[in-house]
């Protein structure tokens, strides 16, 4: 593994000599190097990390979240007036929308949460959202700053879950293109989008201009900002380009926690990969730590469920399944496997190069126990596509940004298989759909917190996912970027406040 990394080393210092382009030095614009372009600038179909990080920037969202992952006020505050009707009043900040039918702009009022909200319930605009939220009965505008949501039943939690960033209500039928031409009223404006892969933003208050350039491969992307032509990208670069900027002079790195979740799923449906025996060898064949020391260069953490132990719901007392390749054996064997009759998994992934590396070490750690597995790679549109629909036998992901423990019930409950929710493996069990309803109506915070570290226990337990690890985050800049802070949910709200520090031109050719 050493030579490898070296030598990717030298192909990247062999690439930045030689290859031709650099930055222009007249740019106003701090850009922001990508891996994956955003897939959608509406808020209310954003499933993706990267779009939702970035309407993240564009809208404003009722409810918002501490570092222990609860509900805090963004644009409301609430008071629960019974178990099923929530009270939520508007603040002063962040409602002028950025448009343009008056100077300042419209003002954001009840009635764009009201028509927010409607869009995303009505079953006919098929928002993947609509699912966490059904337990909406109605919702009234008592006037403009206050408005009510009655509950077909109680949730100690439903204030978490109202993150969809508000649109204008003149804005939110269909005939709109909030895709391509957002109007929110975020720390952001939008300008234009004139490829897939190059989107300008405005920021509200000094009117700093941002441009988002997708990148695919990682090496280019390194090799872009070491020439000037973005300013600072973050993650998905491998630990060798990592440490070769790191050891730059007009390079800065930071990094931190991450709370994000990586998993293997699996097709539940599946003859092999729905087999409990066959999924529990695969969890003892992964080396996970020795995945995190030499390919993720240690910046992340094992994970035994979908909440880190910092989350207020997170468990503290399992680090999921040892390394144990025999025991890996002595299942597939008791699944009815054998070096004769090898179980055979295909395994779909991405196409971004740090994600084939990883995915080609699990590959190789499975054939070590005897599961032969044909790895297939997809640009994202294609494999993220597959995964929603069911196409697959075993895939890996990252469930980025969870706050709320609603996800057990969007990923895990036999009622949310597509398009009703997120349980894209046909995972069923009605003790898991028992527990999980259970744990929605408990009304104490701090036994809804026993019951939701029950039922992750009991998700090791079914193994509908292999828990993998919560990788860290990794920003790094040119020497002339300041002010840029890294979020445990990998957020891109640094850009709210970062800055050049100083003139500086790019280094010359």
């Amino acid at each position: 593994m050493p030579n490898f990394l070296d030598a990717r080393v030298i192909v990247f210092i062999f690439l930045l000599s030689t290859l031709a382009g650099c930055a222009d030095p007249t740019s106003d614009a701090l850009r922001f190097g990508l891996a994956s372009a955003p897939v959608t600038l509406d808020p209310r179909f954003s499933t993706d990390a990267t779009s939702t990080r970035i309407n993240r920037l564009l809208y404003q969202q009722l409810v918002d979240f501490d570092p222990a992952s609860y509900p805090i006020p963004a644009l409301a505050t609430w008071k629960k007036l019974t178990p099923t009707h929530y009270r939520f009043t508007l603040g002063k900040e962040g409602r002028i929308f950025h448009n343009s039918k008056n100077s300042a702009g419209d003002r954001l009022t009840t009635a764009d949460v009201k028509a927010t909200y409607d869009f995303v319930l009505d079953a006919k605009n098929a928002s993947p959202h609509r699912a966490t939220l059904e337990l909406i009965q109605r919702i009234e505008v008592v006037d403009v700053d206050i408005i009510d949501f009655h509950l077909n039943k109680q949730d100690a939690l439903f204030p978490g879950k109202l993150v969809v960033g508000i649109v204008p209500a003149t804005l939110s039928a269909a005939q709109h293109s909030l895709n391509q031409q957002p109007v929110g009223s975020g720390a952001f404006s939008f300008v234009d989008w004139p490829s897939e892969g190059h989107l300008h933003l405005m920021r509200v208050t000094d009117k700093q201009k941002i441009e988002f350039l997708h990148v695919a491969d990682p090496t280019v992307r390194a090799i872009k900002l070491m020439r000037g032509e973005i300013d600072m990208l973050q993650n998905d670069l491998p630990p060798e380009l990592i440490s070769y900027l790191r050891s730059q002079k007009n390079m800065q790195v930071l990094r931190g926690r991450g709370s994000n979740f990586s998993y293997l799923g699996f097709n539940m449906n599946d003859a092999v990969t729905g087999r409990l025996e066959v999924r529990r060898a695969i969890a003892h064949a992964l080396d996970r730590e020795a995945i995190i020391k030499y390919v993720l260069g240690n910046a992340a953490r094992p994970a035994a469920a979908m909440f880190p132990p910092d989350h207020w719901a997170g468990i503290t007392d399992s680090s999921g399944y040892s390394y144990d390749q025999q025991q890996a054996r002595a299942l597939l064997k008791k699944a009815g496997f054998s070096a004769e009759n090898p179980a055979h998994i295909t395994y779909k992934t991405s196409s971004d190069p740090f994600r084939i590396r990883l995915a080609t070490i699990i590959q190789s750690q499975l054939e070590q126990v005897g599961i032969k597995v044909d790895l297939r790679s997809y640009d994202w549109g294609t494999f993220y596509g597959d995964i929603k629909s069911g196409r697959f036998q075993m895939f890996s992901l990252s469930w980025v940004g969870i706050k709320n423990p609603d996800i057990f019930h969007y990923a895990f409950h036999t009622t949310s298989i597509p398009p009703e929710g997120a349980n894209r493996g046909r995972f069923s069990s009605p003790l898991v759909d028992r527990f999980i309803e259970a744990a929605q109506v408990e009304p104490k915070l701090p036994v809804q917190a026993i019951k939701y570290r029950e039922i992750q226990h009991l998700l090791l337990e079914k193994l509908p996912y292999v828990p993998l690890w919560y990788e860290d985050h990794i920003f790094i800049a040119r020497d002339n970027v300041a002010g840029y802070t890294v979020a445990a949910d990998g957020n891109y709200d640094g850009l709210i406040k970062v800055r050049r520090s100083k003139l500086k031109l790019p280094d010359a050719h």
